[in-house]
Formats: C-alpha cells, structure tokens, sequence
C-alpha cells in the first residue's frame, strides 16, 4: 500500500467527523455542497477492470468507483448548471472522458471557487477542477496577495491554456482597451481568481485621483449581473468564460470583448501533494484521450480549441 493509500484510507473512516470539524469552523464556505451531479453513478466490478487504467489508481478509489470533484459550478462554459440543472461544460466532458479509462465516476460538488483547495486539504474532495490556473504560488501554498504560507499546497494536472480577458457592456467600451484604461474605473470579477490579481497589481500603478475600483464576487455570473445592470464599468475572467458571456447573454446583445486575452497560463487539475498516484493515474488518462481523439472533440465542442494541449504536464505553471 502506498502512501497515498494510507492517507485516503484513513480520511475516509473520519470523514464525517473531518467534516463537521470544519463546518463549526467555518472553513468551507460551501455553497450546495453535496450537489450530486450525476444519475446512476454505481461503477461495477467488471467496468472498472475492464477499464485500461484502472490499476494506476489507488486501491480506495478504484473500489469505490468515484473520484469526488470540489468545483465552482457557476462558470460557463467549463462547468455550469444547464437548463435541466444538470452539470455541463468542458471540465465535465474531460472528466467523463477521463473515467471511461480509469473506470470511474467523477462525482461533480459545488462550492465557491477560493474554497476549493481549502476542501482539498480537508479531504471533503480527492481532487479539485475548477479552470483553476496552475501557478508557483498555488502549488507551494503561498498568499499570492500577501507572499505568506498558507498550506502545504496542491500538485497540478495540466490539460488547457488560457489567458484573461476584460468585457464591458456592448456599444459602451467606456474607452477600455488595456488593463492600464482601468483607472478611474470600477471592475467586476470573481474572487480568488488571477482576474482579481491582476485588477489588485493594476489599481497599484494607477495615478492619484483615478483609482481602480474593484467589486470581487463569490462567482462569475454575479459579477456579470453587476454589469449588466450598469454597476460598473467592466468585468474580467478568464477568456473562455468571457467569450461565452459574450456570446450567449441577452442572446449576444448585453457584452463585448475589449482589448486582447494576457497572462495565458495552464488550467490544472489540483490534487493534494501526498496523492501521487492518483495524480499520476489523471495524467495518464488526460494523455490517454489527447492521443485518441476525444479531448479534442470537447474542445471543438465548446469553441475552445485555441486553448489545446498537446500533452498533460504536471505542475507546469509559473
């Protein structure tokens, strides 16, 4: 048994008790945790064996048939809620994909976004996969604001690149074509993000009396509403997001995107730093699935094939 396997046969006896521990805290913040995602999610015997990858996982996963997933499901078009309330998106699609050859289920749970590696580490979920960018921060447990350790950090599988982008509403650019025409102005964008980061480095260099001010929200689509309803001047996420906001919002007529995508930088799957094996089985499922087609038809899929990956990479942001 590895150690890997020790650690998550362990955490799954005190489960419930870890839990309850951190809701008295209050340090999962969840929103519909719990949200089960997908019917029929039983995985038998015989198609987890006759699964190709099955026996790169770890012993407790494969027996159970699941790999429980914390992800922020508010961000179209990577994961989001479709009419029907079913989970949808291009993290979903990679993911069935990705457990046909492990012979398992990915059981999608909903939480917000700077929550998300917090349940990691507290063993609420086995993995996190979120359009979380891969940075050095992230994987060392470091305060991107503040430079100070926070945790052990978090191993990444890295499957898409993606830069981010700034929208405003349509016809009404309020002359934004750069980050630097931000001052003076107020933005919108999800907490926790690199959209925030940015917006935070930018409000620094602004001159005196033309501050960047800057409203961060639980998810993308509040931020979204802000706008639409003219409580700001712009909003900020991730490319894929923003192209799709612009694409289907108020059917193409509510938003625009100004200027061009910057810090293009690796989506990863985040996996605890003692879950080596089962990191080493997702990256061998990612690579299964690059090589036969089937990433790529979820690309094409959802329009973002501009953001392929010729290879899964381990910890390969900056």
């Amino acid at each position: 048994m590895t150690a890997s396997t020790t650690r998550r046969t362990t955490a799954a006896r005190s489960r419930t008790a870890a839990v309850g521990a951190i809701a008295v805290a209050g340090a999962l913040l969840l929103t519909g945790c719990g949200d089960q995602t997908d019917e029929g999610n039983d995985v038998s015997t015989s198609e987890t064996s006759a699964a190709p990858l099955a026996d790169k996982l770890p012993d407790d996963i494969r027996k159970a048939g699941v790999i429980k997933v914390g992800s922020d499901i508010a961000y179209a078009p990577v994961e989001f809620k479709d009419g029907s309330g079913k989970t949808v998106g291009i993290d979903p699609d990679l993911a069935d994909a990705m457990g046909r050859q492990l012979g398992v289920k990915f059981e999608f749970e909903n939480g917000t976004f700077d929550t998300l590696i917090t349940g990691l580490r507290s063993d609420r979920y086995d993995i996190a996969m979120s359009a979380m960018t891969d940075t050095k921060d992230r994987q060392e447990g470091v305060d991107s604001e503040t430079g100070k350790k926070v945790g052990e950090g978090v191993d990444f599988v890295d499957y898409f690149t993606a830069g981010v982008s700034i929208y405003t509403k349509k016809g009404d650019d309020q002359g934004i074509k750069t980050w630097s025409d931000l001052c003076g102005k107020k933005i919108v964008l999800q907490r926790g993000t690199v959209s925030e980061d940015l917006a935070k480095a930018e409000a620094e260099k602004c001159p005196t009396g033309e501050k960047l001010t800057i409203e961060a929200y639980d998810n993308d689509q509040q931020a979204q509403t802000r706008l639409r309803a003219g409580g700001a001047d712009a909003g900020s996420s991730d490319f894929p997001v923003a192209a799709y906001a612009v694409k289907t919002s108020g059917g193409g007529n509510d938003f625009q995107l100004v200027g061009e995508q910057v810090e293009a930088a690796p989506y990863g799957i985040a996996v605890a730093k003692e879950d080596t094996q089962l990191r080493d089985a997702l990256k061998a499922a990612l690579d299964e699935i690059i090589k036969n087609g089937e990433y790529q038809k979820v690309l094409d899929k959802w329009g973002v094939a501009e953001g392929a990956v010729k290879e899964a990479t381990i910890n390969g942001g900056k």
